[in-house]
């Protein structure tokens, strides 16, 4: 056997990475932060025929430059030696774009392979890729593979494992005129034969010039012209770790030069070895002419959005019907069974009224988040998220955010978590603090069911246009928030985004399969665990006082922890212990709002017409109307997110301090907006 392989993976976010990471390593990989920091990296190790390999998934970047926290980790774990071979991973739909990090790992003088990912999808374009020209410009190896059909793994690997140690692999062939020289200036070497990416001659001159002074003031370096082009690059990590007196040399930052010189090569090779590109690219052309146009694009994200839930609400409530019949029938054969067993009634409406009403209350919403998910999905694969960040990268930048914070509140529409954590992108430490504390308005899809199920109560046929209002809502308060905060910043740079816009393609029905599933299985996993726990408690405080087993909910323990903030929340059109009750459960997931009503007010089967009409009818009783509904979902939309967003909070701001202040700013926000609304609708109702 011989020893162990260690593999870098790295690539641009959305080329497959991922994928093909866990295609090699399936459930064995390890997911863990950095030592230090907080951007994760992914671990895992597998045997390939006689070799042992351990893989590390690097964070996904578009260069080497090192501006963000993810590019400083990646270069650093690459140039500490910790890596026998660099794996990059590339779109090969889209490989002018990812051809940029491809020439920066080659100059690091590593041992680097080129694995070109989706090449189903190029197939699929009628695209074609000269894989015989490729490795002859790039002085690489280049391995065609399709991550999502599996296809190429073993002979990537396999030329992973006879290539450690190969810096340049190929025999480079750029085809370059012999009397190029000429023209433009002799230069002392003919580095075309050297090296696959070559300067004009004034860089080219300044890099021999400061490779002397590296080598003759530092020992053992390894790759003294990836030094000097750092050095001309004025890279500051650079500089301080080879000082010299390279006054003469360098009189300026040649770092766009060297981008610039590099994205004319790039340009060369895709012409020389992409066959069919334009015939696509006119067709993503035209489709960006209306998606990403400045006065369009937000209209008509707003618009896919309105679509988004329109069938959330149409298909989802059509899917419904089949779960809340199987629910009210488990229900009635589990009470059946239970009374058949002689089981006291203790038991009976632990069992019925608190973890059937719970958890299944819930169940019956899964065909809604279900559609969310799948419309999302789709428009994720198909290219048009990824625009949706660059339209509105000119309102965060009037914000006094960078474009990259869109990003993190895009994110926030599935989950929050994630949201938070990939505010890490930020360069600026007052962007990322900022971003996180507004990220939490964005809807997530926990609070979907709370929107379904007051929409449909209250509002009749306008149900959809309410729920849809919240995600708008909660855009206009982030976008407020953002520019009160910008208040009190001082103005300073905000930097462009920088993101790539890949070109439209059909989703993968295994793509979106997998990324549907995901999310379906954390629905169902909260609900067979923190959505069972909450409303066995909920039900527990319900029917329990100091006294014991009580018979009238009012007396409980419940009751009185609701009673206590019925004060503070009455303004707000929320003076009900029960509503106070439920979003207190509402910390643990927002899910738990639903469940808890279901458990409060003994409704079975929550989101059906007879449970709609039963919960209606109580909730009248107790004075609460439209209008409190409405108020309800405001709250829940910009009250305190659930625990677990709250520790991703915490882990990513490393302060319980400030973590503290994000907690109760949510809190006053949430208290602010939806008092002002429940006070002005009073008022209009009156007049």
């Amino acid at each position: 056997m011989s020893e162990q392989l260690n593999v870098g993976f790295i690539g641009n976010p959305n080329c497959g990475k991922t994928t093909l990471f866990n295609a090699y390593t399936g459930a064995k990989l390890k997911v863990a932060n950095w030592p230090g920091v907080t951007v994760e990296k992914k671990e895992g190790a597998f045997k390939y025929h006689e070799h042992s390999f351990k893989l590390v998934d690097l964070p996904g970047i578009y260069s080497l430059t090192s501006y963000t926290m993810e590019e400083k980790l990646s270069r650093q774990y690459i140039m500490e030696g910790e890596v026998d071979v660099i794996v990059d991973i590339a779109d090969a739909s889209s490989l002018e774009r990812n051809l940029y990090l491809t020439l920066q790992l080659i100059e690091l003088g590593k041992p680097v392979i080129l694995a070109l990912n989706m090449m189903d999808i190029v197939e699929e374009r009628g695209m074609e890729i000269d894989l015989h020209r490729l490795p002859e410009m790039l002085g690489i190896p280049v391995i065609p593979v399709s991550a999502r059909r599996r296809t190429g793994l073993d002979i990537l690997m396999h030329t992973v494992a006879h290539h450690k140690s190969k810096i340049q692999q190929c025999v480079l062939e750029h085809h370059h005129d012999k009397a190029e020289g000429v023209t433009k200036g002799m230069h002392q070497h003919q580095h075309h034969h050297e090296y696959v990416m070559v300067y004009d001659d004034v860089i080219e001159d300044k890099i021999d010039e400061l490779i002397q002074i590296v080598r003759g003031n530092f020992e053992h370096v390894e790759n003294p012209r990836w030094v000097a082009l750092k050095l001309l690059e004025q890279d500051e990590e650079i500089i301080k770790k080879y000082p010299g007196n390279y006054n003469g040399i360098i009189d300026r930052s040649y770092e766009n030069d060297i981008i610039n010189q590099k994205y004319d090569f790039i340009e060369e090779v895709i012409e020389e070895v992409v066959v069919n590109k334009a015939k696509m690219q006119e067709s993503t052309d035209r489709a960006d002419k209306i998606l990403t146009n400045r006065f369009l694009g937000v209209p008509v994200f707003l618009g896919i959005m309105a679509v988004v839930f329109f069938l959330t609400f149409t298909v989802g409530d059509f899917l419904k019907i089949g779960f809340e019949y199987g629910i009210n029938a488990f229900s009635d054969n589990l009470l059946k069974l239970l009374v058949k067993l002689s089981a006291s009634d203790l038991v009976i409406s632990l069992v019925i009224d608190g973890v059937v009403a719970g958890v299944g209350g819930i169940l019956t919403f899964l065909p809604n988040i279900f559609i969310l998910f799948l419309a999302l999905a789709i428009l994720e694969d198909s290219g048009y998220m990824a625009r949706v960040a660059y339209v509105m990268d000119g309102l965060m930048g009037k914000l006094g955010l960078s474009g990259r914070a869109f990003i993190p509140m895009l994110l926030g529409f599935g989950c929050t978590v994630p949201a938070i954590m990939a505010s890490r992108a930020l360069e600026d430490k007052k962007d990322r603090f900022r971003t996180i504390l507004i990220t939490p308005f964005m809807s997530c899809s926990a609070r979907l069911p709370i929107y379904v199920l007051f929409s449909q109560l209250f509002f009749g046929k306008h149900a959809m246009l309410a729920a849809y209002s919240m995600y708008v809502l909660g855009l206009f308060v982030a976008i407020f928030v953002a520019m009160a905060m910008r208040l009190f910043t001082k103005k300073k740079e905000i930097h462009t985004l920088l993101i790539e816009l890949p070109e439209y393609k059909t989703p993968n029905i295994r793509t979106i399969f997998i990324y549907v599933w995901d999310k379906v299985k954390d629905y169902l996993t909260k609900a067979g665990t923190t959505i069972f726990v909450a409303s066995v408690v909920v039900w527990f405080i319900m029917n329990f006082n100091e006294t014991g087993l009580t018979t009238n909910m009012g007396d409980s323990f419940g009751a009185s922890i609701g009673k206590i903030m019925v004060p503070v929340l009455k303004p707000a059109g929320l003076g009900f212990w029960q509503v106070v009750l439920s979003l207190i459960s509402g910390l643990a997931a927002k899910e738990v709002v639903v469940s808890s009503f279901s458990v409060l007010f003994h409704v079975s089967n929550i989101n059906s017409r007879a449970g709609q009409d039963i919960l209606v009818n109580a909730l009248a009783v107790e004075g609460f109307s439209a209008i409190n509904a409405y108020a309800l979902m405001i709250f829940c939309l910009l009250y305190t997110p659930c625990v677990a967003t709250l520790a991703a909070i915490k882990r990513e701001l490393h302060s319980f301090k400030w973590s503290l202040f994000a907690v109760c700013f949510q809190l006053f926000v949430a208290w602010t907006v939806t008092t002002m609304f429940y006070q002005i609708a009073q008022i209009i109702t009156k007049c």
